[in-house]
């Protein structure tokens, strides 16, 4: 993978920095994306670089913004003469009875869950295909498999997920471009730490409830999946070994899906 250029959303924390790190290791040119402090970036870009060897950029684009993420593509393909890899990380939850749900932060959910994934891919998937190369990994969710309850915006977009994933794969098959979606369970990131309150004021329970009897009663082995296994994975499916697997949703949940 030595010299490929990839692309990965919300990557300046938990899995979608993962995911770049794991990529770096292996030689992967990246473009991180995200937000944070602008010198812990800086700071996080130089360490990647000095640690791996590799081009590491960053562009701040707001993946509810198409135009910004039409910016951040034509940057990348500038910096790097190409996008090999694309990795749409970035997502956002909110947890409410669906009554009660506000119809702005739906929008929000689906426009970053979501339609944030198709303008990423319409500006990527010509050049893949010319160069006849190329990888698309959606991190997608155990909710793009299964439901729960008063998450209806989330569930939706990964649902959504999973139906562009296969619709790119087929789109692109003969091009040597393959599209893939990787569904993770509960991983103890930020994202899942800001869920932990919200799910336990809408059903009424503690804290320690919402871990135990909500997010890891869900998952037959009674652990988290770690940023590390999810990051591995997509390594795999960015590589040459993984030419024929496209068109899937792989599922990394404990054992979730399988009940």
């Amino acid at each position: 993978m030595k010299g490929r250029n990839a692309v990965v959303t919300g990557s300046t924390s938990g899995i979608g920095l993962a995911i770049a790190e794991a990529l770096a290791a292996r030689g992967v040119n990246v473009m991180l994306n995200g937000f944070g402090d602008a010198a812990a970036i800086a700071a996080l870009r130089e360490r990647i670089t000095s640690d791996h060897g590799v081009t590491v950029h960053y562009h701040a684009a707001d993946m509810r913004q198409p135009d910004e993420i039409a910016a951040m593509m034509r940057a990348a393909e500038t910096a790097f003469g190409s996008v090999d890899i694309l990795v749409n990380n970035a997502g956002i939850q909110f947890v409410s009875p669906i009554e009660d749900f506000p119809p702005g932060k739906w929008e929000e959910i689906i426009a970053i869950n979501l339609v944030a994934l198709f303008h990423t891919i319409r500006h990527a998937l010509p050049g893949m295909k010319a160069r006849g190369w190329g990888r698309i990994i959606n991190i997608a969710s155990a909710h793009a498999l299964v439901a729960s309850p008063y998450k209806s915006a989330y569930v939706a977009a990964k649902h959504g997920v999973g139906g562009l994933t296969k619709t790119v794969a087929l789109e692109a098959a003969t091009h040597g471009v393959t599209c893939n979606a990787i569904c993770p369970g509960y991983v103890r990131t930020a994202l899942v730490e800001k869920q932990i309150p919200d799910t336990a004021k809408a059903r009424g329970i503690s804290e320690e409830a919402v871990v135990r009897d909500v997010l890891l009663a869900a998952q037959p082995t009674k652990q988290f999946v770690t940023v590390e296994q999810v990051a591995a994975l997509a390594c795999f499916l960015a590589g040459d070994e993984a030419a024929s697997i496209t068109g899937t949703l792989q599922a990394i949940d404990g054992g979730w899906s399988a009940q």
